[in-house]
């Protein structure tokens, strides 16, 4: 289970001026990514779509590695990309207020999806090992390859095997490359993944959107976008109800699965498997990761809470960027956008407020809870307006500042990134794959 201690309030040494640069940068890449637009190329059957949140992570990215050569008004040094790593825990958390008022106006809809959003969690729960462990043990890696694949590798999971194994075990190893690999790469894979197999139309998109919700906010959010491009208008806002659904529920009862199932699971197959195909690796051959110092500590997620300021900071980042978004691709007035953001960060604000009050409260699923609550058409005097005020706010819009502040994120993890060795990217890669793959299937049995 995940620690209840309270943590200290995260300390990110910027100055003000240094503050307001890095607003005015992610802003400045949301504008362009927004600009550049959607772009689209066959590969073979089917095709792949760029959307602006690719773009965006990619430039933010570029310009985080490059920082120490690029004039100080755009320069984004590793402190302020520390900053923006925080900043976006603040940040997702508007999206996940977005998602809950989706869900709530479609909650009808979603409730057709049935059984399907149940059973589609064990493709989440299974799907990575049984796609990256094989894979992790003909390539010779050992025991990091249980921590690899018995997960997408996130926060939580992060925890479970600290707790288990600790973070200097192989274990801890590999559960920390496929955190790093699923920062660094996992959304671009999961949107040309996602992209590619939608184009292809063997799935009902009902599965495809289960398929997306993999328990991660900014890797949904990449998945459904690259799912949603290809479907008509009026069938997204179901589609993104359902994804929304599914990642919430992978989100809080996929921590469970992972504890109790796909874990043992993972451990008690590596112990039957490793002898036969860690066959086809030559004796005595050492995974690159193993080889490599212990880099757990450098490489750890911030759990810390943001400051009251910083956390103000990143509603004003993600208003901005989705302001900004909402004009440039929406044609949306920025007063307008401004009125849904405002009742955004209100419905954010109150549950802050509580979360400071009550330490242990679950933000992420009281959020969920309380905006899918209000979603819901009627059942408050003022569920309506809500609804109106940010029904403007298109959801894709939400998507682009997201992966702007994760690609300055990222920027800062690239030295350990490279010392984690090809093969183990592979597998975790791999393991993305299959717990997208896995659900879509098991949804599909449904449809």
């Amino acid at each position: 289970m995940p620690p209840s201690t309270a943590m200290p309030a995260a300390v990110f040494i910027s100055t003000a001026s240094d503050k307001l640069r890095l607003v005015v940068v992610i802003l400045a890449v949301v504008a362009a990514a927004e600009w550049i637009g959607a772009a689209q190329f066959k590969l073979g059957p089917g095709k792949v779509v760029l959307l602006p949140m690719l773009w965006a992570l990619l430039i933010a990215a570029a310009l985080g590695i490059a920082q120490a050569r690029l004039p100080r008004l755009m320069r984004v040094d590793r402190g302020l990309q520390g900053l923006a790593s925080g900043l976006l825990n603040a940040g997702l958390l508007l999206f996940v207020v977005k998602l809950g008022l989706t869900v709530g106006a479609a909650l009808p809809m979603v409730r057709q999806a049935g059984w399907a959003l149940l059973f589609q969690e064990f493709g989440h729960a299974f799907g990575t090992l049984v796609l990256g462990l094989p894979l992790a043990l003909l390539l010779g890696i050992k025991r990091e390859a249980v921590g690899a694949t018995f997960s997408v590798g996130r926060e939580g999971n992060l925890v479970i095997i600290g707790e288990k194994y600790g973070m200097a075990s192989p274990e801890g190893r590999g559960v920390l490359a496929e955190y790093v690999t699923g920062t660094v790469l996992g959304a671009v894979f999961i949107a040309v993944l996602a992209g590619f197999i939608a184009s292809l139309h063997i799935f009902d998109p009902r599965s495809l959107a289960m398929g997306a919700g993999v328990g991660s906010g900014s890797l949904m959010a990449a998945a459904l976008g690259a799912i949603t491009a290809q479907q008509p208008a009026e069938l997204v806002p179901q589609l993104t109800a359902i994804a929304a659904a599914s990642n919430l529920l992978t989100s809080v009862v996929g921590f469970y699965f992972t504890l109790f199932l796909s874990l043992p699971a993972c451990s008690w197959l590596y112990g039957r498997l490793e002898p036969l195909l860690g066959r086809a690796t030559a004796r005595g051959r050492r995974p690159a990761v193993e080889a490599q110092a212990d880099p757990a500590q450098a490489a750890m997620p911030a759990h810390a809470a943001l400051g009251l300021r910083d956390t103000a900071l990143a509603w004003v980042v993600m208003t901005g960027g989705v302001m900004v978004g909402n004009l440039l691709s929406y044609k949306v007035p920025l007063l307008t956008s401004l009125e849904g953001m405002l009742v955004v960060v209100l419905i954010v604000a109150v549950v802050e407020a509580l979360k400071r009050l009550m330490p242990r409260l679950p933000m992420v699923l009281a959020l969920s809870v309380l905006a899918t609550v209000i979603g819901v058409p009627g059942l408050f005097p003022f569920s309506d307006t809500v609804l109106a005020l940010t029904g403007k706010l298109n959801f894709l819009a939400f998507t682009t500042p997201v992966l702007a502040m994760a690609g300055f994120s990222v920027a800062k993890d690239l030295p350990l990134f490279r010392q984690l060795g090809w093969r183990i990217v592979v597998v975790s890669l791999t393991a993305t794959a299959g717990t997208f793959l896995g659900a879509t299937l098991i949804a599909e049995l449904f449809h």
